[in-house]
Parts: structure tokens; sequence; C-alpha cells
């Protein structure tokens, strides 16, 4: 439920900040708010309380953010004065996908045993382009477990090249015959 709402107040903002045309600017407000979020408990906790009152976490928001737009503290006021300060960093996360969608890009996340070397990443830059149009941000995430290869996802499309996964299937098919 949560989710509708934070896609809801997501799209609003993002109407208001294509008529200001500060889109980026709330975008970059975005990213700020869900990554001090994710990194502070303490503000996940008091935005979350039913014991905080609404004016004690205007002015926690007020000092942590006071360097964001006036219409990011806007949808503050209007997320307090509804009761859903709560899910500030999901609309945050909402509205950053939707700015990638409005700006044309999307997000590619590459999983690899070890960092990426050039060579890999050629590839792999290669297959996104075979998967799709749009201009892709490109992540790197390091999990020892696939143990080499890649796994690479964009949007909501997955292509698993990882050494794991090749051994995994193998044994499936050892214990089917």
């Amino acid at each position: 439920m949560a989710g509708r709402a934070a896609i809801r107040y997501a799209k609003a903002v993002l109407g208001l900040a294509k008529e200001r045309d500060l889109t980026e600017a709330i975008n970059t407000d975005m990213l700020n708010i869900k990554s001090t979020i994710a990194d502070n408990e303490e503000l996940e906790l008091v935005l979350k309380s039913a014991v905080i009152k609404n004016d004690d976490k205007r002015k926690v928001l007020a000092g942590v953010f006071d360097q964001a737009n006036a219409l990011t503290k806007g949808l503050f006021n209007l997320l307090i004065s509804n009761k859903r300060i709560d899910i500030l960093a999901d609309v945050a996360e909402k509205y950053n996908r939707l700015y990638d969608e409005f700006t044309g890009k999307e997000k590619a996340t590459v999983i690899t045993a070890v960092p990426m070397s050039s060579d890999l990443e050629m590839k792999v830059l290669a297959k996104i382009k075979e998967l799709t149009d749009k201009a892709v941000e490109l992540e790197n995430v390091v999990d020892e477990t696939i143990l080499g290869g890649f796994i690479l996802r964009v949007g909501d499309k997955q292509y698993n090249a990882s050494i794991a996964n090749q051994l995994n299937r193998l044994k499936r098919e050892f214990t089917l015959n």
C-alpha cells in the first residue's frame, strides 16, 4: 500500500518539477534523501515514530536537509500533514526511477566475482546495447559467490553468465539423467 502512495507523491513532485524546470535539482535532493535515510537509522526511526511530534519531525528534516530545494521542503510538509512522512525514502526512490525514465536513462547492475576489468566492461556494454537503446548508468557490484563471469541486470531483464549459474545448470542436468 505504501508503494502506491509513494509513486503517487513521486509523480506529483515530478510534475511540479517539470513545470518549474527543476527535475534535475529535485533528483539530486531525492538521491541525497534516499542515501541519508539509508545511512542514518536514527533519522529513519524519527520519521517512522508515532510518538515524535510532527513539528519536531519538521525541524529535524529542516536541519538535515537545509540545502534542499523549496519544492522538496514542500514535499516534507505535505507528507507530514498527511501523516505519511514515514514513506519519504520510498518517495525519493520512486522519484529517482521516474526521473531516469523521463530523461531516458536506465540503470544497469553488473555483478562480478572481482572488480570489472576494462575488457569485461567492454563485453558488458556490448551486451547492454543488445538489451536496450537507452543511455545506461553502469554499477559494478562484487559478489565472490558467483565464482566468475558476470550477471547483468538492465531494468527488468537479467543476463546470467556466471560460473555458479553454469555449474548449477550442469548439476541439474546430471540429476535429471
